[in-house]
């Protein structure tokens, strides 16, 4: 079987969805990824522009938005013009499906151009697509002013305007004539649409968001066009929920993931919870709805599909993350201002979440992965205790059972860990990936591990206590600072010491940035600053050389003097755990840790100020506008904020 067509030189339009996908150059030469989709289906895939039957030689090629492109072309047409270009022809491309080629007369002559537009289609799935078994062009038909093609399950066409002065279906060619004097432009706009269909309508571009525009500023010139762009990138990857169109969630990421992936959705919701709070109860209430019920070992699982592991463990269950996610958003979500009466509503999923963790861990310590029969992963058992003292909090807050045996287990599962899970070796020790099914700690070092620095918000912006000591966290801070994992632009996903390293290994050494975001806020909160500001240094330099959109994951080479990050060709980008990590650390600078059911919000910024003076305006806490201003000396000061809200200490 082929391997999937590479993204990292794509120019992804997406407005889910829509997307639209070219190389540089801007044809759509219905090679590889190229075309204009929607839900999944490549609606076109060749949309060639010839000008008095030549090409137009590409100058230009940029992202305007992240629903959109323009691509640049020039041509010398006349025969008396010299060496430089008489006609500039310039094609703005939207991921709603629609193109607008204008053609411009630069030269001092008129011009009688013959335009020309060669369209086709195969109407394949992204499916069909990614594994190499889309099938040929189909004939096209004249249709209104333009094409049509059409199979037994699906049709698409495309219409012009101004109309074609001659269609040729056979050969999928849409003509005009233009006369053009001196400085004029003329324009075509051609709409894609599966046939019968209407405008587009994304949910990231409805009249109201549930993401606040918030925008950053400061020293670092970075920061703004990269919070800029990230949020760009979460509006594009909005989907409805087609049952309950007023609950929106993300999709994991394009081309690849463009509909529900359950752990990726809430995990993308969890970091941008200061953008206000209306994306995660969209994202649980859409995830309540698919939770598992009745009797079986399953009830109260929110599903979701296996995960490759890398060579050392066998695939993961997103499932489990997910299920254990659930509670921990909620949770979280009420601390930055969701609704009493809407977590109210959602706390019954979240106990049938905590149910299930408790009967899957039976009289047993350790939550295997996949359950029943799979290992115990270091990063399950985080997520696990971090479900059981939040889970704990919520349902104590609300008068519920439940919150003392969630507690003492979560006790009884960090005595265990401590003992089973760290393996003593001559540079200090280092945590177990997981424990085999046999009990033998698998012992290679990952990024995974980040999830144990990640203990969740509890009340009076206090963080959770973690599976490890602090002595035992201050060492795991080190390790992740050693260039065996800290690339300069990233962590690795495994240690350049391990068998199976691969620095393009999507779980053997690549750069996953939501676990290097999870580092940079983990390691904050934990007190180490100087290894958080690194990390956090290597993100913003690696998004700069991504034109400030970070992929999902890229290559874990060494970064060096003059280098840049080497891109993964099967990435997604945008992604929406990238996407939402950079509102995570950047607001980790911040350490704005609210609780609003008591009307604090307590900041604890870093000492250190990484990154200079840093301005975060049109975040949201307790559904108002919040904006924060970080000096140079680390200090941290509340410049709007809802009222009555108090600062905490």
């Amino acid at each position: 079987m082929p391997g999937l067509p590479p993204t990292h030189d794509a120019f992804i339009c997406v407005a889910l969805p829509g997307l639209a996908i070219s190389g540089e150059p801007g044809q759509l030469a219905g090679r590889g990824l190229d075309g204009f989709y929607r839900g999944g289906r490549r609606l076109l895939s060749r949309c060639q522009v010839r000008v008095a039957g030549r090409e137009p030689l590409p100058v230009q090629a940029r992202m305007t938005g992240a629903d959109s492109a323009r691509f640049v072309g020039t041509l010398r047409v006349s025969p008396v013009a010299g060496p430089d270009p008489d006609v500039v022809v310039e094609r703005a491309r939207n991921a709603d499906g629609t193109e607008r080629i204008t053609f411009r007369n630069v030269g001092l002559r008129p011009l009688r151009l013959p335009v020309e537009v060669a369209l086709g289609t195969d109407l394949a799935e992204l499916g069909a697509i990614a594994s190499g078994a889309a099938g040929p062009e189909l004939t096209a038909t004249v249709h209104d002013s333009g094409l049509r093609w059409a199979t037994a399950d699906a049709a698409a066409c495309v219409t012009a305007d101004p109309p074609p002065s001659d269609a040729l279906a056979s050969a999928g060619l849409l003509r005009w004539e233009a006369e053009l004097p001196p400085g004029e432009t003329v324009t075509v706009e051609l709409r894609i649409r599966p046939a019968g269909a209407g405008t587009l309508r994304p949910a990231g571009q409805a009249a109201t968001s549930p993401l606040a525009a918030a925008q950053a500023a400061g020293d670092d010139p970075r920061v703004a066009p990269l919070l800029h762009t990230a949020i760009a990138d979460l509006h594009a990857l909005l989907l409805r929920d087609p049952a309950h169109p007023s609950d929106t969630y993300l999709a994991a990421g394009a081309p690849w993931r463009c509909g529900m992936a359950p752990a990726d959705a809430l995990a993308a919701a969890r970091m941008a919870l200061p953008l206000g709070t209306r994306l995660a109860a969209g994202t649980l209430r859409s995830l309540a709805r698919t939770q598992l019920t009745g009797p079986g070992p399953g009830a109260g699982m929110i599903p979701g599909p296996r995960r490759d592991a890398g060579p050392h463990l066998p695939p993961s269950c997103t499932g489990t993350e997910a299920t254990l996610l659930f509670p921990v958003l909620l949770a979280e979500a009420r601390r930055w201002g969701l609704p009493e009466q809407e977590t109210r509503e959602l706390l019954p999923a979240a106990e049938h979440c905590l149910t299930w963790l408790r009967t899957a861990t039976g009289d047993g310590t350790y939550l295997a992965d996949p359950y029943p029969a799979g290992p115990a992963r270091c990063e399950t058992q985080a997520h696990a205790h971090r479900a059981a003292l939040l889970g704990a909090d919520l349902l104590e807050a609300f008068g519920r059972p439940g919150a003392t045996e969630l507690r003492q287990w979560a006790q009884n599962l960090r005595t265990a860990f401590r003992a089973d899970f760290w393996i003593e070796d001559r540079g200090g020790g280092r945590p177990a990936a997981a424990l085999a099914a046999d009990g033998r700690p698998v012992p290679h070092l990952a990024a995974t591990t980040v999830h144990l620095l990640d203990t969740g918000l509890l009340g009076a912006g206090r963080p959770a206590p973690g599976l490890l000591d602090k002595a035992r966290t201050e060492h795991l801070a080190r390790l992740l600072g050693t260039p065996a994992m800290d690339t300069g632009w990233g962590l690795r996903g495994l240690g350049t010491k391990e068998a199976g390293h691969n620095p393009f290994g999507h779980r053997t050494g690549a750069v996953r940035v939501q676990e290097s975001a999870l580092a940079v806020a983990g390691l904050a909160v934990a007190g180490y600053e100087k290894e958080a500001g690194g990390l956090l240094r290597g993100l913003l330099g690696a998004a700069e050389h991504f034109g400030h959109r970070l992929p999902e994951m890229f290559a874990g080479e060494q970064r060096s003097a003059g280098s840049a990050p080497l891109p993964h060709p099967a990435a997604c980008r945008p992604a929406a755990t990238a996407a939402a990590a950079v509102v995570l650390v950047l607001t980790a600078l911040a350490g704005i840790r609210p609780d609003v059911p008591a009307r604090t919000v307590a900041l604890r910024p870093l000492r250190s100020a990484p990154l200079g003076e840093l301005s975060l305006a049109g975040l949201r806490v307790a559904g108002a506008p919040f904006a924060v201003r970080i000096s140079r000396l680390g200090l941290a000061m509340v410049e709007e904020a809802a009222d009555g809200l108090r600062l905490g200490s």
